[in-house]
């Protein structure tokens, strides 16, 4: 009884409050986190939708979505409404952004320009809708020896911290740096809080005897390089 009641709420919900409607009509960009997932679940349980049962996931996971991406099979399925064509669902989700985000790479990479740095990192920061702030630590043939994500912030800006890049430059004993970030609103042109930051990282890198060699900023497949216009 109580499944048909569920049914049957969800059939006759307003066109905008369904989630696949909702998506079709308005873009995947639309849909809350909540509803996003609710389609991966495709149903609810005996007691609540499916929004409602990916609320309860999302709240497990301190609605973030990186403790999520984290959660086992295991961890999931602890969760009441959550079984394991649900649990395999997510993380076969979770699993196909990673291997889109990834490009397939030689086991040493070497940098040689400003596009093959575009090229490693451009997955990373495609359709992102916050700015995020990544380094590429690399030897001192421009191999790169790690690349990760420092900081994320809002639509205007992020903020990147000197002490957490050399936090990975010294681990890695790198001998060179680039330092990226992406401009959700397309536009490409530094800003002067751009400008200030860098030569704020170059500073620095001059002081551990690093050398800055690149400040790239991205959206979806184009790039602005600092060293291309001769502004390091």
């Amino acid at each position: 009884m109580n499944e048909y009641k569920h049914n049957l709420s969800m059939r006759f919900w307003a066109e905008d409050d369904k989630p696949r409607e909702k998506l079709l009509q308005k873009g995947r960009a639309s849909l809350s986190d909540a509803e996003l997932l609710s389609l991966l679940f495709r149903s609810g349980s005996n007691q609540c939708s499916a929004v409602d049962l990916s609320k309860k996931v999302l709240n497990k996971a301190s609605n973030d979505l990186n403790i999520l991406a984290k959660m086992t099979a295991h961890d999931l399925t602890k969760i009441p409404g959550i079984g394991i064509a649900k649990a395999t669902s997510l993380l076969a989700t979770w699993e196909l952004n990673r291997r889109r985000s990834a490009i397939s790479l030689p086991a040493k990479f070497r940098i040689q320009s400003s596009a093959d740095a575009f090229r490693l990192m451009k997955a990373s920061f495609f359709d992102l809708e916050v700015e995020e702030f990544w380094i590429i630590v690399m030897s001192r043939s421009n191999d790169v020896l790690h690349r990760c994500r420092i900081s994320q912030g809002g639509v205007s800006g992020t903020v990147a911290d000197n002490k957490v890049i050399f936090k990975y430059v010294l681990e890695y004993l790198a001998s060179s740096l680039i330092v990226l970030h992406n401009h959700p609103s397309g536009n490409l042109k530094p800003s002067n809080a751009d400008e200030k930051l860098t030569k704020k990282i170059k500073s620095a890198c001059e002081n551990l005897d690093v050398q800055l060699l690149d400040h790239l900023i991205i959206h979806n497949d184009r790039f602005f390089s600092f060293a291309d216009e001769g502004l390091l």
